[in-house]
């Protein structure tokens, strides 16, 4: 190779990056509150139309040229677009959107009224036992008191009955609460993971009523008026709930 060769190599190889041709450029992608690294961002080519997603340590290296545009989108962040920098090396901050909610996915799980009616089909003799139904009973000779109905009332086996089902009526409501505020709707909208995001759970845990009867912008805004609350004390465990225990007492005469 003659001298003429080297000379133009180092030209070529000492120009702007944006005077240069097709180049590969790498980078980082990173939460820009957190300051931790994102994954599985996606990086779009608006003149290529190619599309690639980075490594879980949010590393990435796409071809480029110095005219093109890059979007960066992942769920739960909001999207940028920019142009391709001058160097080849690019270290981009991605803002988290708290408007996003994670699309809801259908699966084969049973909604807690299937789970609540099959319960009542189980347990029929005990749901039959809980309700005494009407005192008054008509038959061919008038309107009298119906046995069956005070037995169900007044006896052992109906109290602990309605004991019963009064249970399951809580694991149905607890089960309704569950599928409304859920882990996965908590970290969409406020980042929190493992044991900061199961204290919050247990600490904001809706009511029944409340869970039913809001919005899911309500919802939304609860969480995010009770993550306010939490930043001040983060680490602040609440007590257990102690189990009611309901003591079927017979006193002596």
């Amino acid at each position: 190779m003659n001298l003429s060769f080297y000379i133009i190599a180092f030209c070529l190889a000492t120009l702007p990056f944006y005077l240069q041709g097709q180049v590969r450029l790498e980078g980082i992608v990173y939460d820009k509150e957190s300051k931790d690294r994102l994954g599985r961002v996606q990086i779009y080519n608006t003149r290529t139309h190619q599309r690639i997603f980075n490594n879980a340590k949010g590393e990435f290296r796409i071809d480029v040229e110095p005219t093109d545009t890059l979007v960066f989108l992942k769920d739960g962040f909001l999207s940028d677009t920019l142009a391709v920098p001058r160097k080849q090396i690019l270290v981009h901050s991605m803002l988290r959107d708290f408007r996003y909610i994670e699309t809801v996915k259908v699966n084969a799980r049973r909604s807690p009224i299937e789970i609540y009616e099959e319960s009542k089909r189980e347990y029929h003799d005990a749901y039959k036992l809980a309700d005494p139904g009407s005192l008054i009973s008509v038959g061919p000779t008038g309107a009298g008191l119906s046995i069956n109905a005070i037995y169900n009332l007044l006896s052992k086996e109906g109290r602990n009955a309605r004991r019963f089902t009064a249970y399951m009526q809580q694991v149905y409501e607890d089960n309704v609460v569950d599928s409304i505020f859920t882990p996965d709707l908590v970290h969409n909208l406020l980042g929190l993971e493992g044991e900061q995001l199961q204290n919050f759970m247990i600490r904001y845990r809706p009511s029944y009523a409340f869970a039913t009867r809001a919005s899911h912008y309500q919802l939304t805004q609860y969480i995010k008026s009770k993550y306010n609350m939490f930043k001040i004390l983060p680490d602040l465990r609440p007590l257990p709930v102690l189990p009611k225990v309901d003591f079927d007492v017979k006193q002596d005469n």
